[in-house]
């Protein structure tokens, strides 16, 4: 049986199943990936755009794009230096 570690998180299936997938291109779900990977509980976390891009094998233009596609399509909150990904909307 799988023994799931400490440090763990998950994606919630509405990213798909109500297509918030559609709105960001691959650059900006790689951004969310590693958001929601080191978030805390209340969906913070911290990355400059530098740390970000080399993470992402981004440039720090396309993580300020992935940036602006999150945001446009409600799935974090960005007020410099902090991340916060929201809740989704819609029943599970």
């Amino acid at each position: 049986m799988r023994k799931v570690p400490e440090q763990f998180s998950w994606v919630d299936q509405r990213l798909v199943r109500q297509e918030y997938i559609r709105r960001c291109d691959a650059r900006g779900l790689a951004l969310y990936l590693l958001l929601l990977t080191f978030s805390d509980a209340q969906g913070l976390s911290y990355y400059s755009d530098e740390r970000a891009a080399a993470l992402l094998s981004l440039s720090a233009t396309d993580v300020r794009e992935a940036r602006r596609q999150l945001i446009e399509a409600d799935l974090i909150a960005y007020e410099r230096p902090l991340y916060q990904a929201l809740s989704l909307g819609g029943a599970s």
